[in-house]
């Protein structure tokens, strides 16, 4: 006798049943694709992390370099003085240029430095002497995105007086929270006037304490931000904001300086619409790149 054959523990899927079959290999596709994503997706960020970083980078590097020429285009530096900027993957890391004219300063010429201030690859590369300026600035100041220093032409005459830099229009509105002077000799005696190794360094950085500008007797002054558009607009304004005073000074009378609040509303401002002035400054420096 035959044996009859059994039937399938599943249902035939047949023409009435396709609904059911799609149905199924849909969900099998979406599994397989869940399993590729699942095996790519920690590869596929990885690169899409370092792509940013390595974008985030360039882009740090070119503000530096355009910072550079811009105060050098408008006098507030010549031959000296620097611009530099945190590492933002690595704040304990930062980026500036090597002992080199601001004026002169390219992408090439960028060099990372830990927080003592060491270079982390010099390859013979000369470098600033008073980087200690920067790394202990960062140090004390983890909100500090970006230092810039100068020998501002504007600004000497206030580090020397006891006449104090405040804010006379609403473009210097930041000097509102205060512009104190650093004596290096209050704490070295006579020195070269340099800002040559970290005791120094540090010694600037208390004195700046927790405002965006200090000025240096007989030297500069040193200007910092959240970034590196807006210390350089601090350190051109200082200038421009000192000159103005010393007019308005020289004129006679009671100078009618901004208040603090109205300081702190007008920086407020000045902060949102940034961008106007950085993309005018960078077009009047972009041709300089190209030679």
């Amino acid at each position: 006798m035959t044996e009859r054959p059994r039937r399938p523990v599943f249902p035939r899927l047949g023409l009435c049943n396709r609904p059911i079959w799609f149905g199924l290999m849909a969900a099998l596709a979406v599994l397989s694709g869940l399993a590729e994503v699942r095996a790519q997706t920690p590869d596929a960020k990885a690169a899409s992390t370092d792509k940013a970083i390595s974008v985030d980078k360039a882009a740090l590097i070119d503000d530096i370099v355009i910072g550079s020429r811009v105060l050098a285009e408008f006098g507030v530096l010549d031959g000296f003085g620097h611009v530099s900027a945190r590492d933002p993957a690595n704040p304990n890391h930062f980026w500036m240029a090597r002992s080199l004219a601001p004026a002169l300063v390219t992408a090439d010429d960028i060099m990372e430095f830990d927080l003592d201030g060491n270079a982390v690859d010099a390859r013979g590369r000369s470098l600033f002497l008073e980087r200690f300026i920067h790394s202990e600035i960062y140090k004390a100041r983890p909100d500090v995105m970006a230092v810039v220093h100068t020998h501002s032409p504007g600004v000497i005459p206030f580090t020397i007086s006891q006449v104090p830099l405040r804010p006379v229009f609403h473009n210097a509105a930041f000097l509102a929270a205060g512009a104190p002077v650093w004596d290096i000799r209050k704490d070295f005696g006579e020195t070269d006037m340099l800002v040559r190794n970290p005791a120094i360094g540090k010694s600037l950085a208390l004195t700046l304490g927790d405002r965006p500008v200090a000025l240096m007797r007989g030297h500069g002054d040193v200007a910092v931000g959240p970034a590196v558009k807006v210390a350089v607009f601090r350190a051109y304004y200082t200038d421009v904001n000192a000159r103005l005073q010393s007019q308005a000074i020289a004129l006679g009378g009671e100078v009618n300086y901004l208040t603090p609040g109205e300081g702190a509303k007008a920086d407020a401002i000045n902060l949102q619409v940034l961008d106007r002035i950085w993309n005018l400054w960078k077009m009047r420096v972009m041709s300089t790149l190209a030679k």
